[in-house]
């Protein structure tokens, strides 16, 4: 039997958003009656971020209860926390401070997505799946049907741009509306804008994002190399090396050159354009260097 006692505890806000509640009751259980559940949104642990949990729990012990929620065989089933969990395991903890709640299997799941959507490090590849998992819940369908509806709604929106508010309300968009609301990341246009474009990414691209080894924004552009072979060389080097954004784009054009005929004139316009506006037979250093390129373009022209 695993002993316990009260005491009063600001509860997460993950409760205050789905149960509008402010307050419960925590107690102590034995960490052994704790078990993960099936289905668990979090996939990534920062290996340092992790380290830095476990020293803080080795010294101060776990300062926010965990939420549990009861389960037949007298045990209990983690609904969130499951970082503290972890912590708690590694450093040799008996006992934990948990908060019970009785949840369906609906509500447990929806608890899980929205307290990991409101951690601080969360990095755009699991944003991106818990919100769908969420709203899929919400809207008691299948995660691969989530995209198609946004897609319809964002189709739907812009033919309706200047008589939307007189359209009758669609339950399904209301929902998705909802909760964005609740969420308060972003709102669903920006989320379809935004975010469903990971959905597409390369799965190498998508595994560097979600454990947090590179910007999405570098990502994006890495994942336009076809080859395969170029596209993980590359997105090695740039985590290595931590590449800006302007030096991925220099290497990719390196390696892939334009086959396009009309990119090719595109781009040797430009670049006479910006000659003649930079004047740069004025500066004599520049002039140098130009007049060495332009001996090689005449002798390739010959």
């Amino acid at each position: 039997m695993s002993s316990r006692r009260d005491r009063p505890y600001q509860q997460m806000k993950p409760l205050d958003i789905l149960f509008g509640e402010s307050q419960s009751v925590a107690e102590i259980v034995a960490i052994e009656s704790i078990c993960l559940p099936q289905q668990q949104p979090r996939r990534y642990f920062d290996p340092q971020a992790m380290q830095e949990l476990v020293e803080s729990v080795r010294q101060h012990g776990i300062l926010q209860p965990l939420l549990v929620r009861s389960r037949p065989d007298n045990k209990h089933e983690l609904v969130a926390g499951e970082r503290r969990y972890r912590a708690a395991k590694e450093v040799g903890l008996a006992e934990v401070p948990v908060v019970i709640r009785e949840l369906t299997d609906e509500e447990a799941m929806q608890l899980s997505l929205i307290e990991n959507l409101c951690r601080e490090d969360l990095n755009p590849v699991e944003e991106t799946e818990g919100i769908l998992q969420l709203l899929a819940i919400r809207l008691g369908s299948e995660v691969a049907d989530i995209t198609p509806l946004l897609y319809k709604m964002k189709n739907a929106a812009d033919k309706e741009e200047e008589s939307r508010h007189n359209v009758m309300p669609n339950p399904e968009a209301q929902v998705v509306e909802e909760v964005f609301t609740s969420l308060g990341l972003m709102t669903w246009e920006s989320f379809v804008k935004n975010r469903l474009p990971l959905l597409n990414l390369s799965e190498d691209v998508l595994t560097a994002l979600r454990e947090g080894k590179i910007a999405y924004t570098k990502a994006k552009v890495i994942a336009r190399i076809k080859d395969e072979t170029a596209r993980q060389e590359l997105l090695a080097v740039a985590i290595a090396e931590n590449l800006s954004l302007t030096q991925i784009q220099s290497r990719i054009k390196a390696i892939q050159p334009s086959s396009d005929p009309d990119q090719r004139k595109e781009r040797i316009e430009g670049t006479m354009k910006r000659v003649k506006q930079a004047k740069v037979w004025e500066d004599q250093q520049k002039w140098s260097r130009l007049e060495t390129l332009l001996a090689q373009i005449e002798e390739l022209l010959v």
